[in-house]
């Protein structure tokens, strides 16, 4: 038996936002665990994000989080200290974080063009316009729309709804007509409904990740109990409610 898709107004995404929320409380996300952002010195900025943003491709936090510790430790901090370690050195310090030969380019790439062209600074990078800013994070290597849009939203500090794996197994199971398939189809559900809102957009992509991790298993996934089962087609066929 299918899903029937239907159509989701604001009042829908705000409704999940706000059932995650109550159940679950703020994430406050993204987290920022070696000094507030803003605070550091000014070649690491949002430094923790951005390097947080890559380590966490194609894993999970904890191993990225572990990485990102191991990079402190080192003193690999910054961008310019990441642009001057050895290639050798960094893939040690970030082999929790899996796919670490790959991941080490990609910080390197990310780390050579704030270093070479935004002297240093990430400030100078987030200066730009949002859709100029999105092209030019994307013309780095090794970073993808999700990314991208994690360090708009999180370390630049505007608003680009991010999507992700989560994001689009909630949208298909809550049954949610989807204009394509494609990354920019799922963001436009999120961004043509809700007005730019950097805390309700950073928040409401923070809930789903979480409530993805604990109840909206990929495989068996625990719809008994869940806050959205009402709402959810696909875990009321599961129940047989």
């Amino acid at each position: 038996m299918s899903v029937k898709m239907t159509v989701p107004a604001r009042s829908d995404l705000l409704e999940i936002y706000d059932r995650l929320v109550r159940k679950n409380g703020r994430r406050n996300w993204w987290p920022v665990k070696y000094g507030k952002y803003g605070t550091a010195r000014a070649d690491t900025g949002g430094f923790e994000i951005v390097a947080g943003a890559i380590l966490v491709q194609n894993t999970t936090w904890k191993n990225a989080e572990r990485a990102l510790g191991n990079m402190h430790t080192a003193g690999i901090w910054g961008y310019r200290a990441v642009h001057e370690i050895p290639e050798t050195a960094l893939v040690e310090t970030i082999r929790s974080s899996g796919y670490y030969n790959t991941k080490t380019k990609k910080l390197k790439a990310f780390a050579e063009v704030i270093v070479k062209e935004y002297a240093g600074s990430d400030a100078n990078l987030f200066e730009l316009e949002l859709a100029d800013l999105r092209h030019r994070l994307l013309d780095i290597y090794g970073i993808g729309e999700e990314t991208a849009d994690d360090i708009i939203l999180y370390a630049a500090k505007k608003p680009s709804f991010v999507i992700d794996a989560y994001t689009r197994r909630l949208v298909d199971r809550l049954g949610w007509h989807v204009d394509g398939s494609r990354y920019s189809d799922y963001q436009r559900l999120f961004s043509s409904r809700l007005e730019p809102d950097l805390e309700l957009w950073g928040e409401l992509h923070a809930q789903i990740d979480g409530h993805a991790v604990r109840v909206c298993h990929k495989l068996d996934p625990l719809c008994h109990g869940c806050v959205l089962l009402d709402l959810c087609p696909t875990g009321r066929l599961n129940t047989g409610q």
